[in-house]
């Protein structure tokens, strides 16, 4: 009889958003490890094996790596997983980009001073790791300003300033939020276009293979920071799509990535430079790899995994003509879940549905990504048609709530 070695991979995170990066890893036949702080994490169910480590915990990883003699390591769709999953792959030589380019990338402070060294767009911006610091250099600013955490994801913890009137109440939140203690203010650049730019690229080589470029929705009656869904094709003139093309380009080489998905957000101005605002190591969360396949008939999923293990895969995305969003179902209160309605004139467009919470479920107001009820995948026959119905989801798509 003759045994054959199975590949190993350890996975970082268990949400249910992350399930997919495990189903995934199984179907190609690797061995599936799992770390996750939380003890009721729904991930632990699909995976071979699962350790509760915290996924920031570099050393803890790594002791968990060694000892299950892993193949491979994968941060699917987390900004705060993805230094470790670097750092552990260079300590143990495995398939990885540079560890101190995806903690630049992953630090918003340090990835301002990279933005600014390397020649890139950057708006003024500064670093405190107290409320008095930040609230004596108001004069170093022109309004409108962003308040964040250096490490957060998913709009946690971030404000956007009109006047200073609120700046301590500003600071304080995004202290709350920050695991290292440290926030950024930065002043806010204002956008020629109707939607921030966002979505998924991927390298394979060095250079930029799939350019999963999407239009960022938000809703501004709970949080105009928060997204709630994406677009695709891009509403971009064609001479700064290009731009911001040749930016991506340009920050992938001095970084020096060779694999895998980024999740990016960029802004062009009203003088037509373009700003990079959050580039991620990693891929995007509410379900962006999904989306992108339906799109390019890609499984970007498979992609990542497959970079994870030093596994070539040809990336040969196709480029239909059509029309697809995603909306991110949520709630503008707090209470208890009933349903979601759908308006039979949108039902007809609904390609899949992914909803996260069931009757009884608690729900609360959505004021970060991960306050998210569920996920809807819409297909449409016109830009037209997705843009007018998009404009109206909140109508045509409602939260039923029990009131707590």
């Amino acid at each position: 009889m003759i045994l054959r070695y199975k590949k190993k991979i350890l996975l970082l995170g268990g949400s249910a958003q992350q399930i997919v990066a495990i189903e995934t890893a199984k179907r190609l036949g690797y061995e599936t490890v799992l770390c996750d702080y939380l003890p009721d994490n729904p991930g632990q169910h699909y995976a071979d094996r699962f350790y509760l480590v915290s996924t920031t915990d570099k050393e803890s990883v790594l002791q968990v790596a060694r000892e299950e003699g892993i193949d491979g390591i994968l941060a699917y769709a987390s900004d705060p997983a993805a230094p470790t999953a670097a750092y552990v792959a260079e300590q143990l030589g495995l398939p990885t980009n540079p560890a101190e380019s995806v903690e630049i990338l992953c630090n918003k402070d340090r990835f301002r001073a990279f933005l600014r060294s390397e020649g890139f767009r950057t708006p003024v911006a500064r670093g405190y790791t107290s409320v008095d610091d930040a609230m004596r250099e108001t004069n170093c600013f022109q309004l409108p300003v962003i308040v964040k955490p250096v490490d957060s994801s998913g709009s946690k913890g971030a404000t956007v300033l009109h006047s200073w009137e609120h700046l301590e109440q500003a600071l304080s939140f995004a202290f709350s939020y920050s695991r290292g203690n440290r926030i950024i203010v930065e002043e806010f650049i204002e956008k020629k276009h109707p939607y921030l730019i966002g979505g998924d690229i991927f390298v394979i080589d060095g250079r930029i293979v799939l350019w999963g470029l999407l239009n960022c929705h938000r809703d501004g009656n709970v949080n105009p920071l928060v997204p709630v869904g994406k677009s695709y094709p891009l509403l971009l003139e064609e001479a700064d799509e290009q731009a911001v093309h040749e930016t991506l380009q340009r920050m992938v080489d001095r970084l020096g990535i060779r694999n895998g998905a980024m999740n990016v957000e960029l802004v062009v101005d009203h003088k037509n430079g373009v700003f990079p605002i959050d580039v991620g190591p990693r891929n995007g969360g509410n379900m962006i790899p999904d989306l992108l396949g339906m799109i390019f008939g890609v499984d970007v999923v498979e992609l990542s995994v497959k970079t994870a293990m030093g596994d070539r895969t040809d990336l040969l995305p196709s480029f239909p003509h059509c029309f697809y969003a995603t909306h991110n179902l949520h709630s503008d209160r707090d209470g208890i879940f009933e349903d979601v309605f759908i308006s039979p004139e949108l039902a007809q467009n609904i390609v899949k549905k992914c909803i996260y919470k069931k009757p009884g479920d608690r729900v609360e107001y959505f004021d970060n990504a991960s306050k998210a009820l569920g996920i809807v995948f819409m297909k449409f026959d016109s830009q037209e048609e997705m843009m007018k119905k998009l404009e109206h989801i909140n109508s045509l798509i409602q939260i039923v709530l029990k009131e707590s």
